[in-house]
């Protein structure tokens, strides 16, 4: 990973619109005790905070381990995938290492450091930049003449400006959408699994509380 988190003091999208959406510590939980009842509410929300939580421990890593060309090539290879009891994290690490990222990524995060979670190599940016691909595609063939040409031409844009979109956009549905700060997460156990694809596995698991 050749990136670091932003600054969590930069003015987010929205402060440049005059809008606060700062994390709030009760947010979650006011709203689950407001709309409970909803069946598997608390279950996204629980998914959320686990993919920031993903996202922070991966920050955590990679900058542990950015000292030689080799050991950031390990720290790029690092992936994760979230589910509602916790996370997998794939990639060599020792388990003890993966406890102690975890616990300081969970501690950052949640005191200011609001960057961590959103990251370049999530699956977000990768489902936003085909969603963009295709909208703007099926823009320029209507809007376009019908020729060949021109036709392939819009296509040319629309792969282009989507390419150019995707990062940013990506990044703005991490950061409201698809994760949300772990305010209401504590790690129960990690535990070691058997590799999965010749990759070292781990399950982080973590517990939702008030």
């Amino acid at each position: 990973m050749t990136t670091s988190p932003t600054s969590s003091n930069a003015p987010s999208f929205w402060e440049d619109w005059g809008l606060d959406l700062s994390p709030q510590p009760g947010g979650d939980s006011d709203f689950l005790a407001q709309f409970g009842y909803l069946p598997g509410l608390k279950e996204l929300l629980t998914l959320r905070q686990v993919h920031a939580l993903e996202h922070a421990t991966v920050w955590v890593l990679s900058e542990a381990v950015r000292g030689t060309s080799e050991e950031g090539t390990e720290a790029d290879l690092l992936s994760g995938m979230s589910t509602e009891q916790g996370f997998y994290l794939y990639g060599q690490v020792k388990t003890l290492q993966l406890q102690r990222a975890v616990q300081t990524a969970l501690q950052r995060i949640t005191t200011g450091a609001w960057s961590l979670a959103v990251h370049p190599r999530c699956g977000t940016n990768l489902s936003v930049g085909m969603l963009l691909t295709a909208g703007l595609t099926m823009g320029f063939h209507l809007l376009l003449p019908r020729g060949p040409i021109t036709q392939l031409l819009g296509l040319g844009l629309a792969t282009t400006a989507a390419a150019q979109l995707a990062p940013d956009v990506g990044a703005l549905a991490q950061r409201y959408i698809t994760t949300a700060i772990p305010f209401n997460l504590v790690v129960e156990s990690i535990t070691p699994l058997p590799a999965q694809s010749g990759r070292p596995t781990h399950f982080v698991r973590v517990r939702w509380v008030n």
